[in-house]
């Protein structure tokens, strides 16, 4: 069968648009790209080596170390 032409995508894309409409469309790539960003910004935010907790107004910065069986 092999790949599609342009054409082929071209006719395939104005069927969708008449099918879903312009205003439709636009609306899933909007969802679509802010949902792409929000991504971006929690794998950026996954990078930091410590994390901050806050308690009341005091920040507590540290890491999670394993506790040994003999202090439980």
């Amino acid at each position: 069968m092999g790949s599609f032409s342009i054409w082929h995508w071209l006719i395939v894309l104005l069927i969708v648009m008449l099918i879903f409409g312009t205003k439709k469309l636009r609306n899933i790539g909007e969802d679509l790209g802010g949902a792409v960003k929000g991504f971006k910004e929690g794998m950026k935010s996954g990078d930091e080596p410590a994390k901050q907790i806050r308690d009341g107004a005091q920040i507590i910065e540290g890491e999670v170390k394993q506790q040994s069986a003999s202090n439980a």
